[in-house]
């Protein structure tokens, strides 16, 4: 694709030209942007395990969305990454990201991109040092978006949301890519912003849907004071880490959860997979640690996960 980009900000963004995309791990959220993208006109390989990878090149990936209708998306799928392109979303778990990684040569990318959309803030590190520094753009996702078989895709959340860190316009448009396949996109220069205002957000929704085994609608309403105290416990740990959230304006945003929604985590429980403890609350910690804030509550709901 040319190396000019639109401005990432100020008036409407025009249609990127096709570009070639891959998607590490197409499961809920990779699954999802993967069928959005090649919706949009854009090329699209998703980089997976061997069945699934074999599913994907037969059937696509089939969504079903409120938001975005009900439709198949042509995807190409392969287990490796065998050729370059301009961006390339890393939607696996963080407990498989190691792994996963082997999945695409660093080279690959030595002219494109690399959007990690984990959870967590920390798995920045193992990803430069995969692809360097400057080929990673940090970002963060808020979306509820389920993978209930291969290549089948449930979203539920009535919005699709990302953030952006970006300081410098890359060449490659990734606000205006995003935006075209409908993902609402902002543009965020704080790196620790956008991490830590996600985390903030995360893991009360995480840690207490896990812990009680119950949606969001329950929470709020019987697990009320828990989740209130529970923001504002990670509200201040974040703004020691340099994002301005605000206790009021998360809770808010659950307000208008549909009261059904589950965390991923809670969702990874019920089905016996891996927990991103570590990865959510195990950072959430450290970094209270780090500067000296007291978390009581959520001590004790790791505590009660990790004794599971």
């Amino acid at each position: 694709m040319p190396h000019t980009a639109p401005p990432l900000s100020g008036g409407s963004r025009p249609v990127p030209p096709r570009s070639t995309v891959a998607v590490l791990g197409p499961g809920g959220i990779g699954g999802l942007l993967a069928a959005l993208l090649s919706r949009a006109g854009h090329r699209v390989i998703c980089v997976a395990a061997e069945e699934t990878a074999r599913t994907l090149r037969r059937d696509g990936i089939r969504v079903h969305s409120a938001q975005f209708g009900d439709f198949t998306a042509a995807v190409e799928a392969d287990m490796l990454l065998r050729e370059p392109v301009d961006l390339c979303l890393v939607t696996v778990k963080q407990t498989a990201l190691d792994a996963a990684l082997d999945r695409v040569p660093p080279h690959l990318l030595d002219e494109g991109y690399v959007l990690p959309l984990l959870n967590g803030v920390e798995h920045l590190d193992t990803l430069r040092k995969h692809f360097g520094a400057e080929r990673v753009t940090p970002a963060v996702i808020r979306v509820e978006s389920t993978r209930t078989a291969p290549g089948v895709i449930e979203h539920g959340s009535p919005f699709l949301e990302i953030d952006l860190a970006v300081r410098h316009e890359p060449h490659v448009p990734l606000a205006a890519l995003l935006t075209s396949a409908g993902a609402d996109t902002r543009v965020v220069p704080d790196e620790n912003a956008v991490l830590w205002a996600k985390l903030a957000f995360l893991a009360p929704f995480a840690l207490l849907t896990t812990r009680y085994g119950l949606p969001i609608g329950d929470i709020r309403s019987a697990r009320r004071a828990e989740l209130e105290a529970l923001v504002e416990e990670t509200t201040a740990v974040s703004r020691a880490c340099g994002a301005p959230t605000d206790a009021t304006g998360i809770l808010a945003r659950y307000d208008a959860f549909p009261p059904g929604s589950k965390s991923s985590m809670q969702r990874d429980a019920e089905a016996g997979r891996p927990l991103e403890l570590d990865a959510i609350g195990g950072a959430l910690l450290r970094a209270a640690d780090r500067h000296g804030i007291p978390i009581p509550l959520a001590e004790r709901l790791m505590a009660d996960l990790e004794g599971r």
